[in-house]
C-alpha cells in the first residue's frame, strides 16, 4: 500500500513539474490567441466596410468579412498549438479537416457549387437588384441575391429561385444594366400612302409620350416589311431603366394608342388582312348563306 501512495505522489509531482514547465508557453499561447482575436475583429470591420462599397449584395459582404475573421482565428489557434508543443496535433487537425472537407464537398457537390458560384459572383455580378434579366425560359426582375441562389420576380408574379451555379454556366440577358431599353411596335399602311408624312406623324406622336427618351436615344421609324395587303413600318423608341417611375408596358400602350389616333386623324388608312380569291375554271362560286 505504501508503494501505491509513493507511485501516486511521484505521478502528481511529475504532472506538477510538467505544468510548471508549460506555464510560460501557455501564457505566450494565450497572448497569441488574444492578439489574433483582436486582429480578426479589426480586419473583419475593415473588410466589411471595403466590401460593402464594392458590391451590391450586403449578405455576401458580411459573409466574406466573417470568413476573414475565421481565417485569422484559425491561424491563431494553429500558432497556439505550435507554441505549447502540440504541433503534431495541429498537423493532425489540418489533415482531418482536409479529409472532412473532401467528404462533405463530395456529398454536397451541388450545394458547394452554388456556394462557390455565389462567392465568385460577389465580385463580378452580371446584374444588380432591380435589373430585368432573362435566363433560359425565365424572365423577370432581380429582387434578391444570396450565397446559394438568385431570386427573380417574373412579370406574371412568380418568384423563381435560380441556383447560382446555373447562372454561371448559362448565358444571361440583362435588359437594364446600362440604363437603356429599346421597345418597338409595328404599323401597317395602305400601299400608295405618303410614307414620309406617316413617319413624321409617328415621330411627332412619340415625342409627346411621357417616358420615351428624345435626346440620349431618339425614336426612329423604318420600313420593315412589304406585306401582302399593307406596307409595314416599325417604330423604335428607348426607355430609361433607371427611372423606376416609368412602366415599359404603360409607355408602349400609350405610344401605340396615340400613334393610331394620330394616323387616323391625318387621314391614313390602316388596312386589315386582305384575302384574294381567284376563279380559274370560269365557273361561278357558290356561297352558302
Amino acid at each position: 500500500m505504501e508503494n501505491f501512495w509513493n507511485d501516486l505522489l511521484d505521478q502528481v509531482s511529475a504532472y506538477y513539474q510538467s505544468i510548471v514547465a508549460l506555464m510560460p508557453k501557455l501564457v505566450l499561447g494565450i497572448i497569441i490567441i488574444l492578439v489574433f482575436w483582436y486582429l480578426s475583429s479589426l480586419f473583419k470591420r475593415w473588410s466589411g466596410k471595403w466590401l460593402r462599397l464594392r458590391m451590391d449584395d450586403p449578405l455576401l459582404a458580411v459573409f466574406l468579412s466573417r470568413l476573414v475573421k475565421a481565417t485569422f482565428l484559425t491561424i491563431g489557434l494553429l500558432a497556439f498549438l505550435q507554441v505549447v508543443g502540440l504541433g503534431k496535433a495541429a498537423g493532425s487537425l489540418l489533415a482531418g479537416a482536409g479529409i472532412s472537407a473532401f467528404v462533405i464537398g463530395f456529398a454536397f457537390k451541388d450545394i458547394g457549387e452554388n456556394f462557390l458560384a455565389g462567392i465568385l459572383m460577389a465580385f463580378k455580378r452580371p446584374f444588380r437588384i432591380g435589373d430585368v434579366i432573362e435566363s433560359g425560359d425565365i424572365k423577370g426582375t432581380i429582387i434578391g441575391l444570396s450565397l446559394r441562389d438568385t431570386q427573380v420576380k417574373t412579370f406574371d408574379g412568380k418568384d423563381v429561385y435560380i441556383p447560382n451555379g446555373m447562372i454561371l454556366k448559362n448565358p444571361i440577358i440583362n435588359y437594364t444594366i446600362d440604363g437603356f431599353l429599346r421597345q418597338e411596335f409595328d404599323i401597317g399602311l395602305d400601299y400608295g400612302s405618303d410614307i414620309s408624312q406617316a413617319i413624321k406623324v409617328i415621330l411627332g406622336t412619340l415625342a409627346k409620350v411621357p417616358g420615351i427618351l428624345q435626346k440620349e436615344k431618339a425614336p426612329s421609324v423604318l420600313i420593315s416589311e412589304l406585306g401582302s395587303s399593307s406596307l409595314n413600318l416599325k417604330a423604335y423608341y428607348w426607355l430609361d431603366t433607371f427611372d423606376h417611375n416609368v412602366s415599359g408596358l404603360e409607355v408602349k400602350n400609350q405610344a401605340v394608342e396615340r400613334t393610331l389616333l394620330a394616323l387616323d386623324a391625318a387621314g391614313f388608312n390602316l388596312p386589315g388582312t386582305i384575302i384574294e380569291i381567284k376563279n380559274y375554271n370560269g365557273q361561278g362560286l357558290k356561297v352558302n348563306g
